[in-house]
């Protein structure tokens, strides 16, 4: 079986080298590769490496996820997000191949405080959620196998993310102000990478699961409830900082305008992949404290 594993050097591509190199011939490329064309503003290119490779399974790590920048870069974002997966989706079909594709709480316009499930009624608030969104239609309707995976506030070891930037905050400030209004899982990407792995043996065995599935961390909290939990495992493993316990403040999203919107409720509900692939999702404070404990509090 061979493996076409596209945007390899982003957290999540990352994490997929690792757990998809067990189950068959990988080709992992990233954009800066020589031999293929991994550039997804080269649509053509992105089409031929598909051709030229043929692989069974198409596994999709790569995306634009600069929220803010896209707002006004939004040509950009809809060729990445959008247009590059619709060609892989087209391929995919013309080979009989699996596209494997992540997806974003984004898609949903955050109202309500129940999670969201894989039929509610999408409303992307900003060019992101919206680009994101056409991305997964048009999986959808190429009719080719596969599956879509929808997540929320990805983190890893590796690159930049919200846990390591609360760490070094707070080891140069005397106080923090974290958002309180806004609610999701934060899900780690070797978890993401690991479900993958799993559902593409299964899906390979059980070809009509393909589909549409929520994936997230068990678990909620709010972004101030997250960075609280970050410092406070931090300084109980011995890192010492600058910010007191009671110096991380609680405000609401409103104090701190950004260019795109936020879903204010991003939680999302896990039963039907749970139960499609016999899997029990852990709740996010088991993978952050093991992103913690890897990074070394830095």
């Amino acid at each position: 079986m061979k493996i076409l594993l596209l945007g390899k050097d982003g957290q999540l591509g990352w994490e997929l080298q690792r757990s998809l190199a067990p189950l068959g011939e990988l080709v992992a490329l990233g954009e800066g590769d020589s031999q293929y064309c991994a550039d997804f503003m080269n649509l053509d290119g992105i089409a031929n490496t598909v051709r030229e490779i043929a692989p069974d399974i198409i596994v999709n790590a790569a995306a634009y996820t600069a929220v803010d920048k896209a707002q006004t870069n939004a040509e950009l974002a809809r060729t990445i997000n959008a247009l590059a997966p619709a060609v892989l989706a087209k391929e995919a079909q013309r080979l009989g191949a699996w596209l494997i594709h992540y997806s974003t709480d984004y898609v949903f316009d955050g109202s309500g405080d129940q999670p969201w499930t894989e039929t509610d009624a999408t409303n992307p608030l900003s060019v992101y959620g919206k680009t994101k969104l056409e991305g997964d239609l048009a999986i959808r309707d190429s009719g080719c196998k596969h599956l879509i995976f929808r997540t929320s506030w990805v983190f890893a070891a590796r690159g930049a993310n919200f846990a390591k930037t609360m760490l070094r905050l707070a080891q140069e400030r005397d106080q923090l102000s974290v958002i309180n209004d806004q609610f999701g899982a934060p899900t780690g990407a070797d978890l993401l990478a690991d479900v993958t792995a799993h559902a593409v043996l299964h899906a390979l065995r059980y070809p009509d699961v393909s589909g549409l599935y929520n994936l997230a961390a068990g678990g909620v909290t709010t972004w101030y409830d997250y960075a609280s939990f970050v410092i406070e495992t931090a300084r109980n493993d011995g890192l010492t900082l600058k910010v007191a316990p009671e110096s991380v403040r609680p405000i609401p999203a409103s104090a701190f305008p950004l260019p795109a919107p936020r879903p204010t409720n991003s939680r999302l509900d896990t039963n039907k992949l749970q139960s499609t692939f016999k899997l029990t999702l852990p709740n996010w404070q088991i993978g952050m404290k093991r992103m913690l404990t890897e990074i070394g509090g830095k």
